[in-house]
């Protein structure tokens, strides 16, 4: 790990999972550590050159750039073509914090408003469209419903998620047909930041 701000997240990242057993506490604490990552003008530049990410109908990718041996937190980047859209989706408990480092994006979340009771069914709704840019930070915790679009440029997010995503399934979603199913999270991409 050749990023200097990267492995003094790292660093202080685990010093928090050392210290806070408390999820929703840990995970607030980590938010100032990625807000400072996503200011490095270092990461901003190195940024520049990493690869797009497919968002494909079934997976996307994420970049993994690194996976911690003792506390299995992961940083991931994606990167999306400009107007590309995620599917909605959510986590199943995976904590996650979603930082946008280059581009502009729109959050949008969901609430479900039925009552759980049929298995391939899920009735939701918009509770949040907003339109973020570069530094902003979302803090989505497990089983939050929520979806990403980028803007009119190419859009880099640096992701860190409690574990890595990708072999566990996580919940999807269709307002339109109401359909509810599950799938895997994204595919990982070993990246090494040089």
């Amino acid at each position: 790990m050749s990023q200097p701000a990267v492995q003094t997240f790292i660093d202080h990242a685990r010093e928090i999972f050392a210290a806070e057993a408390d999820p929703a506490k840990r995970w607030a604490k980590m938010s100032p550590l990625l807000q400072e990552l996503l200011a490095d003008t270092a990461i901003q530049e190195h940024s520049k050159s990493w690869p797009d990410c497919s968002q494909g109908s079934e997976r996307a990718e994420n970049l993994l750039f690194y996976e911690d041996p003792d506390y299995k937190f992961v940083i991931n980047g994606l990167i999306k073509a400009p107007k590309t859209r995620t599917q909605i989706h959510d986590h199943a408990h995976n904590w996650t914090l979603y930082g946008v480092l280059d581009g502009t994006e729109t959050i949008e979340r969901y609430e479900r408003t039925d009552d759980r009771s049929r298995p391939d069914y899920a009735d939701i709704r918009k509770t949040v469209n907003v339109q973020v840019g570069p530094g902003k930070i979302d803090l989505v915790p497990p089983y939050e419903i929520h979806a990403e679009e980028s803007g009119e440029e190419r859009t880099v997010a640096i992701i860190v998620r409690a574990e890595k995503a990708g072999t566990f399934l996580q919940g999807r979603y269709d307002p339109a047909t109401k359909k509810y199913w599950q799938g895997y999270g994204p595919k990982q991409l070993p990246y090494e930041l040089k």
